[in-house]
């Protein structure tokens, strides 16, 4: 059984996904080429937004925005403290001041209470100045951008909406990556949507900042790439990349979103009364990059996955230390009592075999080695 099963999905897409590669080849335009303008075009129409530029990867689509909004020395970022390092490692890198805050301990995504509480408190403390909010949709599921939203006009902040694991997402019908003033994504192989190496894009309804990102991730080009006005980066998803993600978009918008939200009702009919299960708040839908459950404690989440691993079943833990505890950070003050839930999910969360081409009996597997177990 795979973590994420890369090689079905490739069996089941191989024709159009090597023939869409081998017209790269034949064509040669491997920066740049066509492949690039369709699939901007396409996720642009499916995320419901004017703009998306694809970029390196979902960390340089993330730095490309710090770099466009002008963040540096002296600027607060808010970024959950329970997520994945890049998120506040692209606000170090701007040379800001990354501010972490606590979770929800149902939906694993920034409290929005917390968030409204730090903010007040850099602004009391009078060190820095507020500039940004990074909520993550971690997992699949959409952080709470209404109140995000709110709260970000409250203060004039700007929103970063990390949309990495929240493609195909949405919340009363607005889908991941359209909120905020602009939204990232990723498309690492192990993404709802994932290239076969890196790659990321930048979603956004803005004109100039589009402009500018696309200068940004160019060397700063002007009207060429040998006209540069400003410092920018090398940072371009390749056409033999836009080509993959092409075949996979179109079985993403067709079936795929739809498949893994099934597993996901399957999962959770079985596991409801055994574990805890992945909460869906009313009128969300989650891509489900991964499907996490939490157990009592550390030891039980330990003594599971070493149960499950004794079956052949794949598990994974995010994430196992909070951003707050990273050496990385140690050179800021975080207060320990301060991420209550989110120290108490790294000790209790486990991520189980999730993907759309799971199937009813290998959920079947996991349910008896779980139930065993327990």
């Amino acid at each position: 059984m795979e973590f994420r099963d890369l090689k079905a999905q490739y069996i089941k897409y191989k024709t159009q996904i090597d023939s869409g590669i081998q017209e790269v080849l034949d064509n040669t335009n491997f920066i740049g080429g066509k492949e690039i303008k369709s699939l901007e075009q396409r996720l642009a129409e499916y995320v419901g937004v004017k703009h998306c530029i694809t970029c390196a990867n979902g960390t340089e689509a993330m730095t490309l925005i710090m770099m466009a909004w002008d963040i540096k020395e002296g600027d607060a970022v808010f970024v959950p403290d329970f997520t994945f390092f890049s998120t506040g490692e692209i606000v170090s890198f701007s040379g800001a001041t990354p501010i972490f805050v606590d979770v929800d301990r149902d939906t694993f995504n920034i409290d929005t209470v917390k968030l409204d509480r730090a903010i007040n408190k850099v602004l009391e403390e009078g060190k820095l100045t507020p500039k940004v909010i990074i909520p993550v949709d971690l997992f699949g599921l959409p952080a709470d951008h209404i109140e995000i939203e709110r709260i970000a006009k409250k203060y004039n902040l700007k929103v970063l909406e990390d949309g990495a694991q929240g493609f195909g997402g949405s919340i009363n019908g607005k889908k991941a990556c359209s909120f905020g003033d602009a939204a990232t994504t990723s498309f690492f192989p192990a993404k709802p949507l994932g290239c076969y190496g890196d790659g990321g894009a930048i979603f956004t309804d803005d004109d100039e900042l589009t402009e500018l990102l696309n200068s940004l991730k160019v060397h700063g080009k002007g009207d060429n790439k040998y006209d540069n006005v400003r410092i920018g980066v090398n940072s371009r998803l390749d056409s033999i990349q836009a080509a993959i993600l092409n075949v996979k978009l179109t079985a993403f918008i067709n079936h795929e979103l739809e498949d893994v939200n099934r597993i996901y009702n399957v999962y959770t009919e079985k596991l409801k009364d055994v574990v805890e299960t992945p909460v869906i708040p009313k009128g969300y839908i989650s891509s489900f990059a991964q499907y996490t459950i939490k157990l009592k404690n550390k030891e039980e989440r330990d003594g599971l996955q070493a149960k499950l691993k004794e079956d052949g079943i794949p598990s994974m833990i995010y994430y196992v230390k909070p951003m707050h505890r990273q050496g990385a950070f140690d050179e800021h003050y975080y207060n320990d009592s301060d991420f209550k839930v989110t120290n108490e999910l790294c000790d209790t969360v486990l991520s189980l075999p999730m993907h759309p081409y799971l199937r009813n009996q290998d959920v079947e597997r996991v349910f008896n080695s779980i139930k065993k177990f327990k």
